[in-house]
């Protein structure tokens, strides 16, 4: 299995940067958006990344702003730079040599949620599947989210209950094949005991079924 750092340009001097890990015959990828606040060192998204690959997917953990851009609050708030980066880091990995003919799929947290739905809504025939873990999705809009096409998978806490309502007010929204998975017990983070590891393991058959599928 390898991995290493990666740096995108992304405008002017502006460079962000992410970890690729790609195991061997690696059945596709899934690239991460991460939520405000968070970062490609993120420990609950490591940790489902990890989980990821020993299921046979390749994984790119991206910082879609920069150190300077994170220090300005309103600017983690703003769902069109984060998905104009991650559009950025999924053009990067179709001209990879290594990455380009893999089928890719996309996994966001809090507000990285939106930024995934809002990039599957423009590239519907790029993207193989969508993972939102204690996501914001109703940011992504209600324009976007009828757009999305791509099969969604929304996991939620089980006592995270205004998020609960915003999942259900975004998937009536869509129209798309879509699944909501409320892990019991569990609050945003997901820090309570077995709710993180269920957590991945659904996000990894999730992924698994639709990404295998594009093979």
């Amino acid at each position: 299995m390898n991995s290493e750092t990666v740096r995108i340009a992304v405008g002017g001097s502006a460079v962000i940067t992410g970890d690729i890990t790609l195991p061997e015959c690696a059945g596709g990828m899934v690239l991460f958006a991460h939520g405000s606040g968070s970062s490609r060192h993120s420990p609950r998204n490591r940790f489902v990344a990890a989980q990821l690959q020993r299921a046979g997917l390749a994984t790119l953990l991206i910082d879609l702003l920069t150190e300077r851009e994170d220090e300005d609050y309103e600017r983690r708030f703003d769902i069109a730079l984060l998905t104009e980066r991650l559009a950025l880091a999924a053009n990067w990995l179709a001209q990879d040599p290594r990455t380009g003919t893999m089928a890719r799929a996309l996994f966001g947290s809090s507000t990285g949620a939106a930024a995934a739905l809002q990039l599957a809504a423009r590239s519907p025939d790029a993207v193989a599947a969508v993972v939102s873990r204690g996501g914001r999705p109703d940011l992504a809009g209600e324009e976007a989210l009828g757009l999305v096409r791509s099969p969604v998978l929304l996991i939620i806490g089980g006592h995270d209950r205004e998020v609960i309502e915003l999942n259900r007010a975004a998937a009536e929204l869509m129209d798309c094949p879509l699944r909501i998975e409320i892990i019991p017990g569990a609050t945003h983070l997901f820090e309570e005991p077995g709710a993180l590891e269920r957590a991945a393991q659904l996000a990894a058959d999730w992924l698994t079924r639709h990404l295998l599928a594009k093979e």
